[in-house]
């Protein structure tokens, strides 16, 4: 149970660092019954399917809060789009898996769930949001808090079939919405890595190997490098 704990603190950690709301964060645990019943109806909520599973969902007090992260009215970003990053920071330290789409429903029942763990949100002018996660029990913890890497790949076996996407990646560049928004032909956008650096693969946003890029019959690919092992993973 501990470890299950230590789990979702560290999740509520990442969450908060990431949330575009343009102020320091704090977090504190609740209960479902603290979260007004006119806002969990709308909460942004994702499963996340993996050695270790969880159910999440985010909630914040104010709507407005999404459209100033946005930072434009645009159809091209939707209120779970702003939220994704936070999301997927949240969901990477239960290790390696899949976090499926993100949709906006009624969470009540995830909020007001025995087993899950709900967080308060401030900030200086108040309660930002809450965010609820409910951890199932279908990886095991070592004594030492570490997982075992054995046990990590053998759980994976239940999702062998499942279509992931695979990335690759020659740069990142972190950019506002409404300069993304206000991007034009011939604009030119710099990444943090050099020419001839390795590409990064990347499998469903997870970094699971280093390549280069090369050209068949015509064709961009990557000729893979190095593939890293499930310890290098869930580092």
């Amino acid at each position: 149970m501990s470890s299950i704990r230590a789990l979702q603190s560290a999740a509520v950690e990442a969450l908060v660092r990431v949330l575009p709301t343009g102020m320091p964060l704090h977090h504190a645990a609740c209960t479902g019954a603290a979260v007004p019943a006119d806002r969990v109806v709308e909460a942004v909520v994702a499963s996340f399917v993996g050695a270790t599973s969880a159910d999440l969902a985010l909630v914040l007090h104010r709507r407005d809060a999404l459209d100033a992260a946005a930072g434009i009215d645009s159809a091209l970003v939707s209120g779970q789009d702003v939220l994704r990053p936070a999301l997927d920071a949240a969901a990477a330290v239960l290790g390696i898996g899949v976090l499926a789409d993100s949709r906006v429903e009624d969470a009540s029942a995830l909020f007001n769930d025995a087993s899950t763990s709900v967080f308060e949100l401030t900030g200086e002018s108040g309660v930002t949001g809450w965010f609820a996660i409910r951890v199932r029990e279908n990886g095991v913890v070592g004594g030492d808090g570490r997982r075992s890497t054995d046990t990590v790949t053998g759980k994976l076996g239940r999702i062998n079939n499942v279509e992931m996407s695979l990335t690759v990646e020659i740069g990142r560049a972190r950019m506002s919405v409404r300069d993304v928004l206000s991007l034009e032909p011939g604009a030119v956008i710099e990444l943090d890595r050099s020419a001839g650096a390795p590409a990064d693969v990347l499998l469903n946003g997870r970094l699971i190997a280093h390549g280069e890029i090369v050209v068949v019959d015509q064709d961009y690919a990557v000729r893979i490098t190095k593939i890293l092992d499930v310890a290098e993973v869930l580092a």
